[in-house]
């Protein structure tokens, strides 16, 4: 799975410490999240799109692996 986490906190312009504390997980979390070494959870994949006021789906990708 593909994710545009990196480019939405940019465009926030918010850390991933930032993110994490929004969120209630760690800031390593996010770092695996974002380098594709971890697929979160359906509850904390809506949790970040909330952060984003965006649909899971914009932040969230299928891969063709998938």
């Amino acid at each position: 799975m593909k994710n545009s986490l990196r480019v939405e906190r940019a465009i926030k312009n918010i850390t991933q410490g930032e993110l994490a504390d929004l969120i209630g997980v760690s800031r390593q979390t996010i770092n695996t999240i974002e380098s594709n070494k971890y697929v979160p959870s359906t509850v904390l994949a809506l949790k970040i799109a909330k952060v984003f006021n965006k649909p899971v789906e914009e932040i969230f990708m299928l891969d063709d692996e998938d």
